[in-house]
């Protein structure tokens, strides 16, 4: 519906295709069926072996779903009469595992975010640089929008998130000892599903999409502390230009939407990070209006925000540390020009480092962005009724 947005405003789609889009695209039950951040965690907790094999990708409206909602309470009493809890299961080597399988379905940028937050609890040492280190001898076999051609449904079709292990195991790229909720390894599990004669979902590792997985972690002047690029369906590996830089998602949105961008440009989304957003928010209007504008392969972006796990193109998210942390993002002026190199793993503002500080000695906080109603209480951590229907 956002590239539609941005397709219809570039003059690409007339009005009645516009609203044909608009009208179906609701269709159903269920998460986004693309390999969107709901299915990216789903298909990475079957990984990580805390939610049996193949249950998570059964789509919504499946008759099998009630049967695995039945059977999983009768899994998780089962559990506590064992009293195997998560911590007895998941191990370091078990992130490794979702960490894989993330990268082999070019899944969402946001399971960084979710991975890293989970290992955390669990107390599991986990660095972006083992996100990076496991996407470079993780090669994309899972053919899966919303940079490829299939969906969720299709995948449970040609045999689920299980043949997708196969192949790692196949790769040597999966610990298969590792235990699952089931009682049985990781191994075990993907070696038990069938996989359908002709499937053209899943492919072999012969014919893989990619050599390498679908996310990269860069570094950089821009981002000392590291940021995270989608290299899913990407066909180009590095970009130079200009800035064109906002201080909010809708100003951006609005740039496209007047065609002020222009091929080449390299958009910066500032101030949209965990402090300044407040919240982190998605840049899922601006990427998809990219897309639908035609501008998804000639611009880049970047922003210390995140994006959803429907944006596909030259995006980069997450920088840290953020501009409301005083982070260089913050010092980049319109014009800089800003440097990308993904097989370097660089992120750069090409300004001198004594000018970059000089910027930043000047910087001052900008104003809290939300100063009343549910976004301030939001911003402020006051739990009401109203915030919590929000988050």
């Amino acid at each position: 519906m956002f590239e539609a947005i941005g397709a219809y405003n570039a003059g690409k789609i007339p009005l009645e295709q516009f609203k044909d889009v608009e009208d179906h695209a609701c269709p159903g039950a269920g998460a986004c069926g693309g390999q969107f951040t709901a299915n990216t965690m789903a298909t990475a907790y079957e990984m990580l072996g805390m939610s049996p094999m193949g249950w998570n990708d059964i789509p919504a409206v499946d008759p099998r779903k009630e049967e695995v909602a039945f059977e999983s309470g009768k899994l998780v009493m089962e559990l506590v009469r064992q009293g195997l809890t998560p911590r007895k299961i998941v191990t370091r080597k078990s992130f490794e595992n979702s960490i894989a399988g993330v990268m082999a379905t070019g899944g969402s940028t946001n399971a960084v975010l979710h991975l890293m937050a989970t290992a955390r609890d669990f107390g599991v040492k986990l660095a972006i640089e083992d996100f990076d280190r496991i996407s470079r001898k993780t090669p994309v076999v899972a053919d899966l929008k919303p940079w490829g051609n299939y969906t969720a449904p299709e995948m449970y079709d040609a045999g689920g998130m299980a043949v997708v292990g196969k192949r790692l195991l196949e790769a040597s790229l999966l610990h298969g000892s590792e235990k699952t909720v089931t009682g049985r390894t990781i191994a075990e599990e993907v070696k038990a599903a069938p996989e359908p004669a002709g499937q053209q979902v899943i492919k072999p590792l012969a014919k893989a999409l990619k050599s390498e997985g679908g996310i990269a972690i860069l570094r950089g002047n821009l981002a000392p502390g590291g940021c995270v690029i989608k290299l899913s369906g990407q066909k180009k590996y590095a970009h130079r230009g200009p800035a064109r830089v906002f201080e909010v998602e809708e100003d951006a949105f609005q740039a496209i939407k007047k065609g002020k961008i222009k091929p080449n440009d390299v958009i910066v989304i500032r101030y949209e990070g965990p402090k300044g957003g407040p919240g982190m928010r998605e840049m899922l209007h601006v990427s998809g209006a990219l897309q639908g504008a035609g501008l998804g392969e000639s611009v880049a972006l970047m922003t210390d925000g995140r994006f959803s796990g429907a944006t596909h193109g030259f995006m980069i998210g997450h920088i840290v540390p953020e501009a409301a942390e005083r982070g260089p993002i913050a010092a980049v002026r319109n014009g800089d020009t800003i440097s990308i190199d993904v097989k370097k793993r660089r992120l750069d503002l090409e300004v001198p480092a004594g000018e970059i500080k000089k910027r930043l000695a000047k910087w001052k906080a900008p104003k809290p962005r939300f100063t009343t109603g549910v976004f301030a209480k939001y911003a402020a951590g006051v739990a009401d009724a109203s915030v919590g229907a929000y988050t």
